[in-house]
């Protein structure tokens, strides 16, 4: 079997504001701005195409980002999904599907092709129990729960660039697998489990799709990105001087530049902040839904 690629990127550091949690980020092909969080700052950001940083200070915990088609954006925070009007600020709410349940928090999410944003938790507790879920929240505030039990972490959302399969991680289970997708109804298949991740590869967390069905997949506390093929392998690792990688995301009018948050980390005694950077992928990446509103 041969080994995969190693790659130590040339990147780019797009803010000075250190970031406790970064994640989520999404690129909003309409304006050329990136979207972000810092889970625990909390705040929205957006940095848009002149290096402006705009900041949207939230009331909770927050998760993840999606874009909607009527230019709100969808945020998944502790006390549930909310709609964020980027003119205003104004932050409103959409449901709960979590119920407000102890020991968890609506983690990462993204919106799929069938126009639903999905959302998973983290299991809080301490030990874990397993008590993380993943849900499917329709623009009308419906939401249905699509996977129950036995999860730590629901993480690393991406879709194949025919929407027909969908690739969901358990960060603290150390696991990635893929359903088979229906487009349309949002219908999920059997699960199929296509890695275990061994001691170095990293935690997967947040995840993102290039536009040739490959799985690029934040290796945390582990300062790597793995790129997977289809079928689970992991082919190429891009390396970086942090420890902490959260989740990419491509962008760019070619969506061909991948932007990557991270968080801060501990390393020999010193501490790194988190950030986001951006280098040049070698693929473009398949375009992301938006949140049928």
């Amino acid at each position: 079997m041969s080994q995969p690629r190693i790659i130590e990127p040339t990147f780019h550091q797009l803010i000075d504001v250190p970031l406790k949690v970064g994640e989520s980020p999404v690129w909003d092909d309409r304006t050329d701005a990136l979207w972000f969080v810092d889970i625990l700052a909390p705040a929205v950001f957006r940095l848009g195409p002149s290096g402006h940083l705009d900041r949207f200070d939230m009331p909770a915990p927050v998760g993840c980002l999606g874009l909607c088609e009527n230019g709100m954006v969808v945020v998944g925070l502790q006390t549930g999904v909310h709609l964020l009007d980027p003119a205003t600020g104004k932050l409103d709410h959409l449901c709960d599907p979590d119920g407000g349940r102890p020991d968890s928090r609506l983690n990462d999410g993204k919106v799929g092709p069938d126009g639903h944003f999905w959302v998973g938790t983290r299991d809080e507790a301490v030990p874990q129990t397993g008590n993380a879920k993943l849900y499917r929240v329709a623009p009308n505030g419906n939401f249905t729960c699509v996977i129950d039990g036995n999860m730590l972490t629901s993480n690393g959302l991406a879709w194949s660039p025919d929407g027909r399969r969908m690739y969901h991680s358990d960060s603290s289970g150390l696991l990635l697998q893929a359903f088979d997708f229906d487009p349309q109804t949002g219908r999920l298949g059997p699960a199929k489990r296509l890695h275990d991740f061994a001691p170095g590869e990293g935690r997967p967390d947040g995840a993102a799709m290039d536009s040739e069905g490959f799985y690029w997949s934040a290796g945390v506390q582990a300062g790597r990105l793995n790129r997977f093929s289809p079928d689970g392998k992991i082919v190429e690792i891009y390396t970086f001087p942090f420890k902490g990688p959260t989740m990419p995301c491509f962008g760019g009018h070619d969506l061909k530049t991948l932007y990557l948050t991270s968080l801060t980390t501990e390393n020999g005694g010193t501490s790194i902040a988190g950030t986001v950077i951006s280098f040049e992928a070698p693929v473009a990446g398949a375009p992301v839904s938006r949140f049928a509103l």
